[in-house]
C-alpha cells in the first residue's frame, strides 16, 4: 500500500511565498523577540527557563534589533520555509560563522520569532548565502 501524498511541506525546505506576499515588505515588520526557554541568564526576553531538551542560546547575541536585522535580511533573500501562517512563514534560516540558525514564528499577526542553532545534520539545503554585511 503506497502512504498518502504528503500535504505539508517538509520542514527545513526553503518555500516561495504564497501570491501576493512581497518577502521585502514582509521583512520589514518581522521582528525577533526571543524566548526564555533558549536562555540560561536573564535577557531582553525575559526570565530564563532553559527546558533540558532546548538548545541554548549563545550569551553574545544580546541586541534584539541586530538579531531582528539578521532576521530581515534573511526573509527579505527567502530564506523561508512554509508553512505559512497568516502572511508570515513559520520558519527561516541564517547562517551566521558557521551555524545555521532557525527561525520560529511565535506571533502570527505580530511576525514575532524566536530563535535557536541547528545541527549540521538538521540545516535546511539551498539557501541564499548572505555576506556578513547583508549583501547576497
Amino acid at each position: 500500500m503506497r502512504a498518502p501524498k504528503r500535504r505539508r511541506p517538509l520542514r527545513r525546505t526553503p518555500q516561495t511565498p504564497p501570491d501576493g506576499i512581497s518577502l521585502a515588505d514582509l521583512a520589514q515588520r518581522a521582528s525577533y523577540v526571543g524566548s526564555g526557554e533558549h536562555k540560561s541568564y536573564p535577557s531582553f526576553a525575559g526570565t530564563p527557563k532553559l527546558r533540558a531538551d532546548a538548545s541554548k542560546c549563545d550569551p553574545r547575541f544580546a541586541d534584539p534589533a541586530e538579531i531582528t536585522g539578521w532576521l530581515r535580511q534573511t526573509i527579505a533573500c527567502g530564506n523561508v520555509g512554509a508553512p505559512w501562517e497568516g502572511e508570515f512563514p513559520r520558519y527561516a534560516w541564517h547562517r551566521l560563522d558557521n551555524v545555521i540558525y532557525e527561525a520560529r514564528l511565535v506571533n502570527r499577526e505580530l511576525g514575532q520569532y524566536k530563535g535557536y542553532p541547528l545541527d549540521p545534520d538538521e540545516w535546511p539545503e539551498k539557501l541564499t548565502e548572505i555576506s556578513e554585511d547583508g549583501d547576497r
